[in-house]
């Protein structure tokens, strides 16, 4: 199939000077076929989050329960919603689903509200815990798993993307954020632990879940209005998209 070029600027009437189209650079020459590639390739990327967010939110939550740490609990909630945001991901990328406008809006807001679920529990219980001046047990597998998740994180969101910038996605934009924050979280919390274990400084581990509750507000702001996302989608004028769906489901 012949490539074809998404126009970069619009010409005002009445006027011959250029005018740039809402900021955003235009995406890069692709076919349908490529499109369809890079779909692939985000689906796979998100199957792997979905199994290291179900290993790693089950852990968190258990060892949070056990050493009575509100940020490894809402560390692990965390990443119970970003596992939810994967499976948006991949129903957004499946069957007729890949072509379409409106399943791309439709997975945008829902990634976007992932974030505003996580943020009011673990406000709340991170104010409790330092009101109450609650006491954590050391965690040496929340540890482990802080170190992991600092480690593997970036490496998912840094993938996701940059085809998110190919594929014009803010919905898959915004999942890659997800990883991305899930990497900056597990430093802080890694050093709450550790400031835990080491010095005995328990305070730090609701101020850690406080930063979760902040930045979780933050990101989520941004992903409902498809903020990161610098790239126009390859489905604008590029003659593959639709959103007829056989399946009722878009």
């Amino acid at each position: 199939m012949t490539p074809f070029q998404l126009p970069t600027v619009q010409v005002a009437a009445g006027s011959a000077a250029p005018v740039v189209d809402s900021g955003r650079r235009s995406a890069p020459t692709i076919t349908r076929e490529h499109y369809e590639r890079l779909a692939h390739r985000v689906k796979l990327l998100s199957w792997l989050s979905l199994v290291w967010m179900t290993i790693e939110g089950a852990v968190a939550v258990a060892a949070g329960i056990v050493a009575g740490s509100i940020a490894l609990i809402g560390f692990g909630l965390d990443s119970a919603i970003e596992g939810f945001a994967s499976v948006i991901i991949i129903w957004r990328f499946t069957g007729h689903r890949v072509f379409s406008h409106s399943a791309e809006e439709r997975a945008q807001k829902l990634v976007a509200i992932q974030f505003f679920l996580l943020a009011p529990y673990v406000a709340f219980e991170s104010v409790k815990g330092l009101i109450a001046g609650d006491h954590p047990d050391v965690s040496w597998v929340g540890i482990g798993l802080s170190i992991g998740s600092v480690i593997f994180m970036p490496m998912l969101g840094t993938a996701k993307q940059r085809l998110a910038d190919q594929l014009g996605s803010a919905a898959t934009a915004g999942e890659g954020r997800q990883n991305m924050l899930c990497a900056y979280l597990a430093g802080a919390l890694l050093v709450g632990l550790l400031g835990n274990a080491v010095i005995g400084a328990w305070w730090v581990d609701p101020a850690v879940g406080l930063l979760i509750a902040g930045v979780a507000v933050k990101e989520g702001a941004e992903a409902w209005r498809g903020e990161g996302c610098c790239v126009s989608s390859p489905l604008d004028g590029g003659g593959f998209a639709h959103d007829d769906c056989d399946d009722d489901c878009c």
